[in-house]
């Protein structure tokens, strides 16, 4: 099966308002900028975003906040970005803080048909406030439940045409998780083969989980916090 889609606007043709979006990426790195300015662009509103973060002020996730289109993020850090501290602090939008090994696992979680799951992160704290708990071995634990979405947006570095992905160092982080928990899994890709080209050892995210492909225009990665050594 064939599942690439020659244009952006066709890949995310059928998102529409309060459409839950889990994103891949952490910071700038590995995040789908190209589906994101789409969506941007398209200008749905009241979107549930779920990812590490959200970017920051002019860039991934952030022209969204920036375009006032999310109305509820559950994400695990906010540190880069002021528009989203600005708009959660001032109630604008409902944000979850979750912790990145949490957040981590509930994607997972959700992606692998697992309702949820014990933990002992958070026990103790706001972030246990209303859960269930438990008691394991004398140790207690809080329940975290699963989280999907309507659709999954995640960056790879290569893809077949039947949606087989391959992500590329540290760019790889959520996104392997976020594929496995949307409705419609859409893949924007560096680099489309054919089918059989990859080495089936080598794929992260197997086809199954992926319903289009889409070949990024984007070449330019922007660098949050560029560092150099002097000399």
């Amino acid at each position: 099966m064939d599942k690439v889609v020659q244009t952006v606007d066709e890949a995310i043709a059928d998102i529409v308002d309060g459409a839950t979006l889990i994103v891949g990426g952490f910071g700038l790195s590995g995040i789908p900028s190209m589906l994101i300015e789409a969506i941007e662009q398209k200008g749905v509103k009241g979107l549930h975003v779920v990812s590490n973060n959200c970017g920051v002020d002019d860039a991934g996730l952030g022209l969204l906040l920036r375009n006032k289109q999310v109305q509820k993020v559950q994400a695990s850090y906010v540190g880069e970005n002021k528009l989203f501290e600005q708009q959660f602090l001032s109630g604008e939008i409902d944000v979850e803080l979750v912790p990145q090994g949490t957040l981590a696992e509930r994607i997972r979680a959700g992606g692998a048909g697992i309702p949820a799951f014990y933990t002992a992160t958070g026990v103790g704290t706001p972030i246990a406030d209303g859960k269930p708990t438990a008691e394991f071995d004398g140790k207690t634990y809080i329940q975290e439940r699963a989280i999907t979405g309507d659709f999954a947006l995640v960056k790879a570095w290569k893809a077949d045409r039947a949606g087989n992905l391959l992500f590329r160092k540290t760019a790889r982080n959520f996104n392997p998780l976020a594929a496995t928990a949307g409705r419609i899994t859409i893949a924007e890709v560096e680099e489309l083969v054919e089918v059989g080209e990859l080495d089936p050892d080598a794929i992260h995210v197997p086809s199954v989980y992926v319903q289009r492909v889409i070949v990024t225009t984007h070449t330019d990665k922007a660098i949050e916090r560029l560092t150099v050594r002097e000399g």
